[in-house]
């Protein structure tokens, strides 16, 4: 029922059945997984950007081969999940003849969850990674004022007889829809995850003005370097936007401009290098030796992706949680 009514939002608001398909599909993807920032919350944005003029109701995806193993897709300004599953369905036809394929976005917009892209190539056997840059909203490390999005890169790979491996994280400590999702529910923010405007740490969400990289105060120059890692790939190769430049995603008054927003994906066949036999050998051995691993008291060990399943599981026989204003929008 639930991917219905987010299906049925989108085509009122005049989403392609092509695009739409994409979006609800990337959005449960997150839902189901845990990741509620991403999930079905993202609805009514997506339907306001629609209205508005941003996104393009039906775009007409554009591939543009650039040489054996890499590709340009045109996104034609429409919701970013239709362009980013294209990416990777044409990044495992380059692979599959030259052992890689890397494929380029431009011309996108948001596309939620990275980890919704790199499941999508583990699922048919690829090593996969996907990255996207966003508006500003994480401070530099010791910095105090935005700078990078938060900037997720997305890591999955293919497990015989099992869910694959996958890590998906955001540069930030935490992504911006946490926040906003912290204010629906009225609820205290972690600590050492954002800041006030004036680049000091706040618990408080409706004080939060800016996030802090991955690291906190601390040890924020990690996370800050791999922000620029996101951005090297997914804005600089293709030529798309810089995080500073981008129209906000949220709180600006421009809803019809298109953001020219990019993504990367990199697929990668196992048969092409060390042979899919013996990847899939070597993957089991080091996931079975990682779980096996000695724990601190109370603590336990969980390989990337664990945690994911587990949330899956549960939610598949309790359902997805909603926040109020999710429920509202979609009528539930």
């Amino acid at each position: 029922m639930l991917a219905e009514r987010v299906e049925a939002r989108l085509a009122e608001a005049g989403a392609s059945a092509e695009s739409r398909s994409a979006a609800v599909r990337a959005m449960l993807h997150a839902s189901r997984l845990g990741i509620d920032s991403h999930g079905v919350r993202l609805t009514e944005h997506y339907c306001r950007m629609l209205g508005g003029g941003r996104l393009n109701k039906a775009p007409q995806l554009g591939v543009d081969k650039r040489g054996a193993g890499s590709a340009m897709v045109d996104g034609d300004d429409g919701l970013g999940h239709y362009a980013a599953y294209r990416a990777v369905d044409v990044g495992m036809e380059l692979a599959r003849e030259a052992g890689v394929g890397a494929v380029g976005v431009r011309r996108s917009s948001h596309y939620g969850a990275a980890g919704a892209y790199a499941l999508a190539g583990a699922e048919q056997g690829f090593v996969t990674f996907a990255t996207t840059n966003t508006d500003s909203m994480v401070a530099l490390f010791d910095g105090a004022e935005k700078f990078h999005g938060t900037n997720p890169l997305a890591f999955a790979a293919p497990v015989p007889d099992s869910q694959p491996w996958l890590l998906d994280m955001a540069t930030s400590s935490i992504p911006l829809n946490r926040v906003l999702l912290h204010r629906s529910l009225d609820k205290e923010l972690p600590q050492g995850v954002a800041a006030t405007p004036e680049g000091e740490p706040t618990r408080d969400p409706f004080a939060a003005d800016m996030l802090l990289p991955l690291g906190g105060v601390d040890y924020g120059y990690k996370g800050a370097g791999l922000a620029g890692v996101a951005t090297l790939f997914s804005a600089l190769l293709t030529g798309t936007t810089l995080d500073p430049e981008f129209i906000p995603m949220y709180g600006g008054e421009d809803i019809s401009s298109p953001r020219n927003m990019g993504h990367f994906v990199l697929v990668i066949d196992p048969d092409k290098f060390a042979g899919r036999a013996v990847f899939a050998a070597a993957i089991t051995g080091y996931l079975a030796s990682l779980r096996a691993s000695a724990v601190r008291a109370g603590g336990k060990v969980m390989a990337p992706g664990d945690r994911e399943w587990d949330v899956l599981e549960r939610r598949r026989a309790e359902g997805i949680p909603l926040d109020p204003d999710t429920i509202r929008f979609l009528g539930l």
